[in-house]
């Protein structure tokens, strides 16, 4: 959607120019939506993904390399979340996230689970890709089944669970909510911790897409919700991550509540367009997922150039929030979700009135909990090895700023001189025991190019196993067949075989669920 030049101008009033607001700003995530077709019809899809999408209107293969290297360029070490709709469908998916991962990206993808069998997950590690996001709305088949609008769903989710546990490839639980599943939040973080996920995301309805149609819990409850991930993230801490996602509003809790929290290293006013951008599957690069305001076509213009010079992005960067947001103390800290701004008043600088607090507007400015803060550079203050430096800039550049003043800090209490891999790997093995024995994938290098060692085998990476993936990904296992082939077939043989059950019909504005159907982009 594009959005009208006066609304623009209004939005730019005094903002900077883009040149100049884009001097901070570095996409260190890309969120890439390749398709929209889907073998599910999810009730909240900000998409509205479904089987009934064609493949016709996709960049092709090609294009998407091209995008890439346009993205490297302006910034060699991003993070790539690839998305659908159901990206496993794309027969071209390796090809893709081979060629971000052998230039310097750290991969992701974002799947339903229902496609993702044995022989998949092999050709994504292989393709370098170096963790998954599976989305579970509940442990209640009926209630996650009709959510996603597929008959076995959730069964086929909890076996690519077991089949990447199996594969050592980390991955992250995503669920949506709803007044469905409220009740079994705490159920779900428990079952997310025991299955070794990486991190426990809670997405917060934006009305946008197929929901549109729906309502999120009301400021109130939402509240309750953010209390409650607080108290969740510090008690799960070292084994769990726990964040809330477009509801930044969690910061204002963790900052009155607990102070120690890692969540406190992020320095958020919403990132979309100033550390966050999103890839339609037609090429048009907008500010998230969730906010279908158009910044610019890539099939006509460079990453680059879209990125520096979108008055969209420009507007984001510079502009002042308005309403209860623009006068709030934690502005700064939390900023409001500026996708549900724009869903609830075509304005992403207006408040976001999902928040339940009232700032009186005569407090100070609450600035930044760290010195260093994720998304900054940080600056080096000692002698970094060869070996030690090149494992350091492998590590995706939204955490480098924070390693960097993690290991320069260690280095320092201990009277070494130098960073070397040696160094680097006393700072791993003192983070709480679970993540130092597998540490998730947003904190560990990638892997060198091929034939690119770190010299003498000094300073292996923790997942050395995957040492030369980028390059030459199988073809997909799948053979390409489309969103009508019975999911879970190809499975391995020792997995149980879903029982047939009924197709749920769609979900009504009377249900339990309490809102309309709508498919995740997060998958």
């Amino acid at each position: 959607m594009k959005v009208d030049l006066p609304i623009l101008n209004a939005w730019a009033t005094e903002a900077t120019p883009p040149q100049t607001a884009a001097a901070g700003a570095i996409p260190h995530v890309v969120a890439w939506n390749l398709t929209q077709r889907c073998n599910l019809a999810c009730a909240h899809c900000y998409i509205s993904a479904g089987s009934w999408h064609s493949s016709r209107a996709e960049l092709p293969t090609d294009t998407c390399r091209r995008i890439i290297d346009e993205i490297l360029e302006v910034n060699p070490a991003p993070m790539l979340i690839l998305s659908g709709g159901e990206p496993l469908l794309r027969d071209d998916l390796e090809q893709i996230a081979a060629h971000a991962s052998a230039g310097g990206a750290t991969v992701v993808v974002g799947t339903n689970g229902t496609r993702l069998t044995a022989a998949r997950i092999e050709s994504l590690k292989a393709a370098g890709v170096r963790g998954v996001a599976i989305s579970v709305d509940s442990l209640d088949p009926a209630y996650h089944d009709r959510f996603r609008h597929g008959g076995g769903a959730l069964e086929e989710a909890l076996a690519a669970v077991e089949q990447l546990r199996a594969q050592r490839l980390d991955f992250v639980i995503q669920t949506t909510l709803t007044r469905g599943n409220r009740a079994e939040l705490e159920r779900l973080v428990a079952w997310a911790a025991e299955q070794g996920a990486v991190s426990f995301n809670l997405y917060f309805i934006v009305a946008t897409g197929r929901a549109g149609r729906m309502q999120g819990l009301p400021p109130s409850e939402n509240d309750e919700v953010l209390r409650d991930l607080a108290r969740l993230q510090r008690e799960y801490r070292g084994r769990l991550m726990i964040r809330s996602k477009c509801q930044p509003q969690l910061m204002r809790h963790v900052h009155a509540a607990d102070p120690d929290s890692p969540l406190l290293n992020y320095e958020t006013r919403c990132p979309c367009g100033v550390q966050y951008c999103r890839i339609t599957p037609e090429g048009m690069l907008t500010p998230c997922p969730y906010m279908p305001v158009v910044a610019g076509d890539l099939r006509d213009s460079s990453f680059g150039d879209v990125w520096r010079t979108s008055p969209v992005f420009a507007a984001l960067r510079a502009g002042s929030l308005g309403g209860k947001c623009g006068r709030c103390e934690y502005r700064k800290l939390c900023g409001g979700c500026r996708a549900r701004a724009y869903a609830q008043t075509g304005d992403f600088l207006a408040a976001d009135e999902s928040c339940a607090y009232e700032p009186a507007g005569d407090v100070p400015v609450i600035e930044r909990q760290r010195e260093v803060t994720y998304g900054m550079a940080a600056p080096e203050t000692m002698s970094w090895a060869p070996a030690a430096r090149q494992r350091l800039e492998r590590v995706p550049s939204f955490v480098r700023g924070v390693v960097t003043a993690r290991v320069e800090a260690w280095a320092r209490q201990r009277g070494y001189a130098e960073i070397t891999p040696a160094v680097m790997d006393e700072v791993r093995r003192s983070l709480p025991v679970d993540f130092s024995k597998r540490m998730p994938f947003f904190l560990r290098p990638s892997p060198p190019p091929p034939g690119r060692g770190e010299g003498g085998g000094e300073g292996e990476g923790i997942d050395s196993r995957r040492r030369g993936s980028g390059s030459g990904a199988p073809a997909n296992q799948d053979g390409g067949r489309g969103p009508d082939r019975v999911r879970g077939q190809g499975r391995g043989a020792t997995l149980p075989r879903p029982r047939p059950r009924p197709r749920p019909g769609p979900l009504s504005m009377g249900d339990n669920a309490s809102e309309p159907p709508t498919p995740a982009s997060h998958a």
